[in-house]
């Protein structure tokens, strides 16, 4: 994985349906469990952070798993964030 900023490893307790939640959202979106916790503490802190190489990375995986999916209608902004 890249990482463009420093990163400090965090253990979080999570109870089974939540996990189970997230599990679910990371087959579907195409993007990892702590990418996916990272986004919702960007969120609770003040705003989602622009794309990562790695956020653009998986979404390239979820279109091609998904051609007729949300991403492959709005792909530009899923892939260069811009409007479609």
């Amino acid at each position: 994985m890249l990482y463009t900023n420093d990163v400090r490893r965090t253990q979080v307790l999570l109870e089974d349906s939540q996990h189970r939640a997230l599990l679910s959202l990371s087959r579907r979106t195409g993007r990892g469990l702590s990418e996916l916790i990272r986004g919702a503490i960007d969120r609770l802190l003040g705003g989602e952070k622009t794309a990562t190489p790695s956020r653009k990375l998986s979404d390239i995986r979820a279109l091609a798993r998904d051609p007729g999916g949300p991403l492959a209608r709005d792909h530009d902004r899923a892939l260069y964030g811009k409007g479609s």
